[in-house]
């Protein structure tokens, strides 16, 4: 009994020297890992910058399915922001300085403990070098739970070090993954829709669709709003020329509704019309490349553009269905006029009439 009550009062003793050392332990800490992005620049940063991304890679959510995710209005560039909760943390994180391309500062909180995220960008030979750097103060119990896990810095530093490694494997399959099929002629149905308008340059279109997108989308929360189909986009406007893109970002409705005046969105109809469909599988950074392939299709196929009409891209699978790009679904619309149909001409025989049709040309799918 003596012995065991000697064993105790040792572990005892063991305790509270641990804890004065703990205590005693710098709770300041300042990680930073690096790592080369087989991607270009402008691609890296644009993936980071929006936090619907994140659970791609990010390892400590990878690694536990319990993490829920809030995603406010705005999710990428300044003033973006999102929250969590799982089993084990709750937290959120706002976006307070962008540098196009460049650098991105961060502020996480998470339970409780507030830390500062850096993120810098920079050209190298094979892609982009990714620095991602965290400054912030541990508590006594994190201080606690890091001592026994090596150090805040192999805590941390794993996780970004197995996260860069997942965002690189991510990037590379996801991103570049993709393929465009040349559906052929069809009739796309009309209807109602609501819409948000806006001008930009060409290199900032899918980052201005993807904001306008996420702004329906709550509109519609807000104002208990049902749509009738998935997300579209018409293109009012390609300047490549000037450098200019008018497009609005539309949400299908069953009827027509009224909208106050003095609201940034505004109802409409689009009437049905004959078009060429081709569908892009993958991210939709590589709308161009099916555009590019459509228009070379009505080109060899002898087709005409309808001028009148507008070029249509339906988010058929988007971000909300699936997190992965490279399963993501486009469905482009090019108006363009039917194919003539040649007219049935008569042949008179000496028994009969016989009505011959020449063969018309099939357009292949």
């Amino acid at each position: 009994m003596r012995i065991l009550k000697y064993l105790f009062l040792l572990l005892f003793l063991f305790l509270i020297g641990l804890s004065v050392f703990v205590s005693t332990q710098k709770g300041d800490y300042d990680v930073t890992r690096s790592k080369v992005i087989k991607n270009p620049r402008t691609t890296v940063f644009n993936y980071i910058n929006d936090y619907r991304n994140w659970e791609t890679f990010c390892s400590w959510i990878k690694n536990d399915n319990t993490y829920k995710f809030n995603y406010p209005e705005l999710t990428m560039g300044q003033g973006a922001s999102c929250s969590w909760v799982s089993s084990s943390t709750e937290g959120n994180l706002k976006t307070v300085l962008v540098k196009e391309n460049e650098s991105i500062s961060q502020k996480m909180v998470n339970n409780d403990e507030s830390s500062e995220i850096y993120w810098n960008f920079k050209d190298t030979i094979g892609g982009t070098k990714v620095t991602w750097r965290s400054k912030g103060k541990l508590d006594f119990k994190s201080k606690v739970a890091a001592f026994f896990h090596g150090g805040i810095n192999s805590v941390v530093g794993d996780s970004y070090e197995k996260s860069l490694e997942n965002l690189n494997k991510t990037l590379d399959y996801e991103i570049n993954t993709y393929s465009v099929k040349v559906n052929g002629i069809v009739n796309r149905p009309g209807g109602f829709y609501l819409k948000q308008f806006l001008h930009c340059k060409q290199k900032d279109v899918d980052r201005n669709i993807k904001i306008l997108v996420s702004r329906m989308e709550h509109f519609f929360d807000k104002n208990k709003l049902s749509s009738s189909g998935k997300p579209f986009i018409i293109y009012h406007k390609y300047d490549r020329t000037n450098d200019d893109v008018g497009f609005s970002v539309c949400m299908p409705v069953r009827d027509s509704i009224h909208i106050m005046p003095g609201s940034d969105v505004e109802s409409g109809k689009l009437e049905s019309y004959t078009t060429l469909k081709t569908t892009l599988t993958g991210d939709y950074s590589h709308t161009q490349t099916a555009w590019k392939k459509a228009l070379t299709y009505i080109t060899d196929n002898h087709l005409e553009r309808n001028n009148s009409g507008q070029i249509v891209e339906v988010y058929a699978v988007g971000r909300n269905d699936v997190k992965s790009p490279s399963k993501w679904v486009t469905e482009i619309y090019i108006p363009v006029f039917p194919k003539a149909v040649p007219k049935p001409f008569h042949r008179k025989s000496l028994d009969s009439l016989v009505v011959a049709t020449p063969p018309t040309e099939t357009i292949a799918p």
